[in-house]
C-alpha cells in the first residue's frame, strides 16, 4: 500500500528514467578482449528514480512520472517502489516498453570505467501527452525535477507547465552527451526571463519601474504585445552538473566549441575554478540561476549571479513532518545563515557568487550514486526549507552515506549522522575569491 499523502499536500515531482542497473565490478584491472573475475550486482538505479528514491528516505514527498515495461527489470523496479510505499499513478505502464536497463563496468576502485545504457524507451513513451496528465500535480510542487533522459519535447512540456506556476526546475545533465538537451529548455525563454526589471510608461505618462518577481503575468502582458502565455519568470532554476557535463552544456548554447574540457593536473581548487569560471558564467547569463557543480573527490562548487543563501522553497510549500522536520530543526541551528568561512565575503559579491564545499572522507564500497544522493539531499533539504548553503551540506552528506553501500540509494539514513556531516562541510565551506563574471 502506497503512504498515504494529506490532501493539497506539495510533493516534488520528478519525471525521468527509472532503471535497472547491472553493475559489474573487477576484482583486478580490466584487461581488452577476456574476462575477469569480479561481482556482478542488479541494483535499482536511474537518475530520476535514484533522486525520488533518496528525497522520500530523507522525508520529502516526491511523485514520479516514468515509463516501465512487463520484463523482467520492470517488474523489478515496481515491485521495489511498490515495497517503498512510493507512489506509482505516474509509472506509465506499457508491453511495448522495454524497461531501461544499464550495465556499468566498474573498476577496482568502484569508478565506472565503461558502460551501455538502452534508455530509448524514456525518450519513446514519457511523451508530453503523459506528462501533461500530471500537470495539477507540477503546478502545487515545490520543485520540478527533470532529468536529460527525456526528449527534447518532453522537457520544453515539463518547463512549460513549470513555467505556468513559477514552479522552479531543477535539470540533471545525467551524461555528458545528453546534458546538451539543456539548450532548447533554455533557448525557450521567454521575452522576459532574463529581467529582472522593467519600465513601463503608465497611463499618465509616467516611466514606472516594475520589478517582475512581484507581478503577475496578466499584469505585465497587459502592457506587452505578449500574451499570458508568454510571460515567463523561470526555466532552468538548478542544473548539476559535473565539470565535463558543464563543458559540454555551455557549447550546446554556444554558436562554437568556445569551451574545453579541463586538464586538472592536481591543481588548487581556485585555480580549478579560475578554468571552470567561463562556462559558468555563460551558463549563469543564458538564464541558470544556480549551478552545482561536481567535481569528484574535491566536493562541490556552488554559483550563482549573486548570493543564492536568500532563495527558498515558499513556506506554503515546504514540509517539516518527521525526519524532514527534524532534519531543519538540526541543521538549521547547527548551521546558522552566517556562519561558515569567509561569510562577510558575500557583501562584496553582487554579481557572480561561488562557493566551495569539501567532500567528506569516508570508505568507498561504490560510487554511481554519490551524484543523485547529492541532488536528493539537497532537494529533501530545499523541500524542508533550508536555505541552498545548508541544502548543499546535507546532499554531500548524504552522498557520503552512498559511496559507503552497495546500492545506489542508502536503506535508510541516520538522522545524527546527516547532520553532523552537514556540519562539517557547511563550517569547511569557503567563498572564492575573484568573484568578478571572469
Amino acid at each position: 500500500m502506497e503512504k498515504q499523502r494529506r490532501d493539497g499536500e506539495a510533493e516534488a515531482v520528478v519525471i525521468g528514467g527509472m532503471v535497472l542497473d547491472i553493475q559489474a565490478t573487477s576484482s583486478i584491472p580490466p584487461h581488452p578482449r577476456t574476462t575477469c573475475p569480479g561481482m556482478i550486482h542488479y541494483v535499482q538505479g536511474g537518475v530520476a528514480r535514484n533522486i525520488a528514491e533518496c528525497m522520500s528516505k530523507l522525508g520529502a514527498g516526491s511523485f514520479m512520472i516514468t515509463a516501465l515495461g512487463f520484463d523482467m527489470a520492470g517488474n523489478v523496479l515496481l515491485e521495489h517502489w511498490k515495497s517503498a510505499q512510493l507512489p506509482t499513478e505516474g509509472i506509465r505502464k506499457h508491453q511495448d516498453i522495454k524497461t531501461p536497463t544499464v550495465c556499468h563496468i566498474l573498476d577496482v576502485a568502484g569508478e565506472v570505467a565503461a558502460g551501455v545504457a538502452s534508455v530509448e524507451s524514456v525518450e519513446m513513451f514519457l511523451t508530453p501527452e503523459w506528462i501533461q496528465q500530471f500537470k495539477h500535480k507540477i503546478y502545487s510542487a515545490p520543485i520540478l525535477i527533470v532529468d536529460a533522459n527525456l526528449s527534447h519535447l518532453a522537457l520544453e512540456a515539463s518547463c512549460r507547465i513549470a513555467a505556468e506556476s513559477n514552479v522552479p526546475v531543477w535539470f540533471e545533465p545525467v551524461s555528458i552527451a545528453k546534458s546538451e538537451r539543456i539548450a532548447p529548455v533554455v533557448k525557450y525563454v521567454s521575452v522576459l526571463s532574463f529581467c529582472t526589471f522593467i519600465l513601463i510608461l503608465d497611463p499618465t505618462c509616467k516611466l514606472q519601474l516594475y520589478y517582475l518577481e512581484h507581478y503577475p503575468s496578466s499584469f505585465l502582458s497587459s502592457y506587452l504585445s505578449v500574451t499570458n502565455s508568454d510571460v515567463r519568470f523561470l526555466q532552468i532554476t538548478f542544473a548539476s552538473p559535473n565539470e565535463d557535463e558543464l563543458i559540454a552544456m555551455a557549447n550546446a548554447l554556444s554558436s562554437s566549441v568556445k569551451f574545453h574540457p579541463v586538464e586538472r593536473n592536481k591543481c588548487s581548487i581556485d585555480s580549478l575554478f579560475q578554468m571552470l569560471k567561463p562556462a559558468i558564467w555563460f551558463l549563469l547569463e543564458k538564464g541558470v540561476k544556480i549551478l552545482v557543480v561536481t567535481i569528484g573527490s574535491d566536493g562541490v562548487l556552488l554559483c550563482s549571479r549573486g548570493e543564492p543563501s536568500s532563495w527558498r522553497i515558499g513556506p506554503e510549500k515546504t514540509k517539516r513532518l518527521g525526519f524532514s522536520g527534524q532534519l531543519f530543526d538540526i541543521v538549521a541551528s547547527s548551521c546558522p545563515s552566517n556562519w561558515y568561512s569567509d561569510a562577510k565575503v558575500l557583501e562584496k559579491s553582487p554579481y557572480f557568487f561561488a562557493v566551495h564545499f569539501p567532500a567528506l572522507p569516508t570508505s568507498v564500497v561504490r560510487l554511481t550514486g554519490a551524484g543523485d544522493c547529492l541532488v536528493g539531499g539537497m532537494l529533501a533539504s530545499l523541500c524542508a526549507g533550508l536555505n541552498v548553503m545548508q541544502s548543499v551540506a546535507v546532499g554531500i552528506a548524504a552522498a557520503k552515506a552512498s559511496v559507503e553501500v552497495d546500492s545506489n540509494v542508502p536503506s535508510q539514513f541516520n538522522l545524527a549522522t546527516i547532520a553532523g556531516d552537514a556540519r562539517m562541510v557547511y563550517s569547511a565551506a569557503k567563498v572564492l575569491p575573484n568573484q568578478s563574471k571572469l
